[in-house]
C-alpha cells in the first residue's frame, strides 16, 4: 500500500495554524513589561482591530495598490512572454534575453525606485495609481516569467516538433501548435508566483512617496503614529490579498491544464 497523502485543504489548515502559533509565541516574546505600546500585538488583538475597523476602512488604500499591482502584473508578464517567444523564433538572441532577465532580477528595487520616481513620477491625480509603483511591480515579475516561459517552451516534445517540420511548418507554427501547449503549465506556474511579487513591488514603489493614498503610504502613517495593531492588520490584509490572487491563478491553472494534475478534461 502506498503512503496516504495529506489533502491539500488539510495541509493549508495546518500551515495557517502553525503560523498563528508562531505569531502568538513571537508576541509573547516581545511583550513589554511596562507601557501601553506593544510592538508585536497578538493575533487576537489584530483580528479584533480588523473587526472593529471593518475592511471598508482599509479598502480605499488597497484599491489603489491592487490596481497598481494588476497593471504591473500585466505589463511585466506581457514583456516577459514576448521576449521568451522571441528567443524561440531567433535562438541566437537567447543569451541576450537571459542576461537582460538576470540583470533585471539583480537590480536593487530600492535604488531603481528612487530613479523611477524622478523619471516617471508618481500619481497624476490624488487617488490615482502611481506610475513608479506600476513600473516596480512589472520589474518584480519580469525575471520569474521569462525563466518559466523559456523552460516551458523547451519542454516541448521533440517528436511533435519533428512532425510539424515534416509537414512544412516553420518555427512560428511549432511555437503555436506545440511549444505553447507544452509551455502552458510552466507559464501559469510563473504567473501564479508573480501575483504576490507584483503586489510587493507595488507596495515598495508606494514607499517612495509616489501616491497620497495606498497601502505603502498607509503603513508609513501608521508606523509614525506607533499604531502597531493597525500596522499588523495591514500586513495581514496584504497576505490575504496576495493569497487570494495566488489561489485564483492556481485555480485557473488547474482548469486550463487538467492533464498536469492527472485529471481528464470534461
Amino acid at each position: 500500500m502506498g503512503e496516504r497523502r495529506i489533502p491539500g485543504w488539510l495541509s493549508g489548515v495546518i500551515g495557517v495554524g502553525v503560523l498563528l502559533a508562531a505569531w502568538w509565541l513571537f508576541a509573547l516574546a516581545f511583550r513589554p513589561d511596562t507601557g501601553t505600546y506593544t510592538p508585536v500585538p497578538s493575533p487576537g488583538a489584530v483580528l479584533g482591530r480588523l473587526v472593529e475597523d471593518g475592511f471598508s476602512a482599509y479598502w480605499g488604500s488597497f484599491r489603489v495598490t491592487i490596481t497598481e499591482a494588476a497593471y504591473g502584473f500585466l505589463w511585466g508578464n506581457l514583456a516577459a512572454l514576448l521576449l521568451a517567444a522571441t528567443v524561440l523564433l531567433a535562438p541566437r538572441l537567447e543569451p541576450i534575453i537571459v542576461q537582460i532577465a538576470v540583470v533585471s532580477y539583480c537590480l536593487p528595487l530600492v535604488a531603481v525606485g528612487g530613479i523611477s520616481i524622478v523619471v516617471l513620477g508618481g500619481a497624476t491625480r490624488p487617488g490615482d495609481p502611481s506610475t513608479t509603483a506600476i513600473f516596480l511591480a512589472a520589474l518584480a515579475v519580469f525575471f520569474t516569467t521569462v525563466v518559466g516561459a523559456l523552460l516551458g517552451f523547451k519542454a516541448a516534445d521533440r517528436a511533435s516538433l519533428d512532425v510539424v517540420r515534416v509537414f512544412g511548418g516553420g518555427r512560428f507554427t511549432q511555437l503555436r501548435k506545440v511549444r505553447l501547449v507544452a509551455a502552458l503549465p510552466g507559464i501559469l506556474n510563473a504567473l501564479q508566483i508573480a501575483v504576490p511579487t507584483a503586489f510587493l513591488g507595488a507596495v515598495l514603489g508606494e514607499y517612495m512617496g509616489a501616491t497620497d493614498r495606498s497601502v505603502g503610504i498607509l503603513l508609513i502613517r501608521l508606523q509614525g503614529n506607533l499604531d502597531s495593531e493597525r500596522v499588523w492588520a495591514v500586513f495581514l490584509l496584504c497576505a490575504v490579498v496576495a493569497m487570494i490572487g495566488y489561489g485564483a491563478l492556481g485555480l485557473v491553472s488547474r482548469l486550463v491544464t487538467p492533464w498536469v494534475s492527472g485529471r481528464s478534461t470534461p
